[in-house]
């Protein structure tokens, strides 16, 4: 791996700040507007463009060379609340800013066509998780990271357990026990002796050295704290910490969509790797032996998540053991710490992001146009609903790593970093698992364009679900296709990080 550049150019930019705030403050207007349920979407819709644009204008200091940063207030010496733009942080930005843009006009087709209860609280957290997403894409530090995570943790309970009944709350209390108690009893006292050893919880400007310098502590007691490390990120999926994700599915679909595209999963990931890079290193990581046990241990996480998911009928629930799956490449690329792996499994975040909305936006369409929950119930629904499984076919494309879908450069790059690793067992895994999406996601659209309506059943009166909620997904869908034919645009971002 190439040395990151040795001079940082770091400039103070208050507009980190301003991209932390304006989520958080269209939750607290939201709030106020109960009985105003148009201008209470317009809001959410207004403060998701806002943020989304105020993210964008980072880019031209970053590609200048510029890491942009913000001191919130000091703690103790070394321990500070503080934000940071550079390379890393833009991938995890731009999908949250861009997905809750979408996602936001999505939602309000779903939740008016459905009549769900409790909007206003429903629009109100979700801007909050979006809150805590952002705080976490821009944390400077450790601490501010962890910080950020809890506070996703906290703001999505509400959402996990929306329809207020005995399976929701069975959902969200497993949900946030999962979550939390992980990262109380793993993440928490990692930070705190990281922080004893060295001084401080800033991350570095590179990930070639980390954090905690080689001398700092013995080699046992730094491999300790990497594995609390990996189990406290519990967000990630990696089994055997998994289950509050099937879980969670008791919750509308839009909220679905937010916990497997943007704000809960995602979270989990970017602070893993964010912890692999930054706080261990890669040099600490080859030196201790750390990256490829890791990347077998998440290995046997997406082939066993992918054999579950081939087994269930529920759309929803397959496509929650995808992401189990799926998760697990972005930390298996960077855990085989070459360049090219490293750099499959930072594009994954997106890419995986883009292809799954998606696919959770297509099943809530078929629930509110067709009333159908199960994949053997779909058999000709296509014919009726051509936009949206034709979206949810080329969506499973890009989880599958096909061309030229999004999740082909992805798959790509990591058969390469296995590679360039000489771990043909890894590369096994992925070929071996790239079969088993085949397998599960190709049925659901065959069924649908050519399989047969259940016996008794007519497709008199199913159509495609309102444009609030089909345009939201062909945009989804959309961006999928272009950033795998032009994936250049955020593999600049991920070459900022591997240098």
């Amino acid at each position: 791996m190439e040395a990151a550049a040795a001079t940082v150019h770091i400039v103070e930019n208050s507009n980190l700040l301003l991209a932390v705030i304006i989520p958080l403050f269209g939750s607290l207007v939201v709030m106020t507007l109960k009985n105003h349920p148009n201008l209470r979407e317009m809001v959410s819709s207004s403060a998701s463009i806002l943020l989304f644009c105020l993210v964008l204008s980072f880019i031209p200091a970053l590609k200048a060379g510029e890491t942009l940063v913000y001191p919130i207030f000091k703690l103790l010496p070394g321990l500070s609340i503080t934000l940071r733009a550079d390379g890393f942080s833009m991938i995890f930005a731009m999908v949250a800013s861009s997905l809750w843009m979408i996602a936001v006009f999505y939602s309000m087709g779903y939740m008016r066509a459905h009549d769900e209860p409790c909007q206003t609280r429903f629009n109100a957290c979700f801007a909050l998780a979006i809150f805590g997403a952002i705080g976490v894409a821009l944390s400077d530090n450790f601490l501010t990271l962890y910080l950020f995570y809890e506070i996703v943790s906290v703001c999505t309970y509400p959402l996990v357990a929306h329809h207020q009944d005995e399976e929701s709350y069975e959902g969200a209390r497993k949900y946030i026990i999962y979550l939390t108690t992980t990262a109380k009893f793993f993440l928490l006292p990692a930070l705190i002796l990281i922080y004893v050893l060295v001084g401080n919880l800033d991350f570095p400007h590179n990930i070639n050295t980390g954090m905690i310098p080689a001398t700092a502590a013995p080699g046992w007691m730094v491999t300790m704290l990497y594995i609390f490390c990996i189990l406290g990120f519990a967000k990630n999926g990696v089994m055997p910490f998994h289950h509050w994700l099937p879980g969670a599915m008791v919750a509308p679909t839009p909220v679905s969509a937010l916990l497997h595209a943007v704000a809960v999963v995602k979270v989990g990931v970017f602070c893993t790797t964010r912890t692999m890079l930054y706080v261990f290193g890669v040099e600490t990581m080859d030196r201790l032996n750390l990256g490829i046990p890791t990347a077998y241990f998440v290995g046997f996480t997406i082939l066993v998540a992918s054999m579950i998911a081939l087994s269930k009928d529920n759309l929803k629930a397959r496509l929650a053991y995808s992401t189990v799956s799926q998760l697990s490449y972005i930390i298996l690329g960077v855990a085989l710490l070459t360049p090219h792996a490293i750099e499959g499994g930072l594009i994954h975040i997106v890419n995986h992001a883009f292809a799954k909305i998606t696919l959770f936006f297509c099943a809530g369409a078929i629930y509110i146009a067709a009333h159908k929950k199960y994949i053997s119930e779909m058999g000709g629904l296509g014919r009726t609903m051509p936009f949206t499984f034709g979206a949810f076919a080329v969506a499973s494309l890009s989880m599958i790593g096909a061309p030229p879908v999004a999740g082909f450069v992805s798959k790509w790059y990591l058969l390469v970093g296995s590679m360039e690793a000489h771990q043909m067992g890894i590369l096994l895994i992925l070929i071996a698992s790239t079969v088993l999406n085949v397998a599960y996601f190709a049925p659901v659209t065959y069924k649908a364009f050519f399989g047969k309506r259940p016996e008794g059943e007519v497709e008199t009166g199913i159509k495609e679900a309102p444009l609030s909620m089909l345009i939201p997904l062909l945009m989804a869908v959309t961006v999928s296709v272009i950033i795998g034919i032009y994936p250049n645009f955020m593999m600049q971002f991920v070459r900022m990080v591997t240098g």
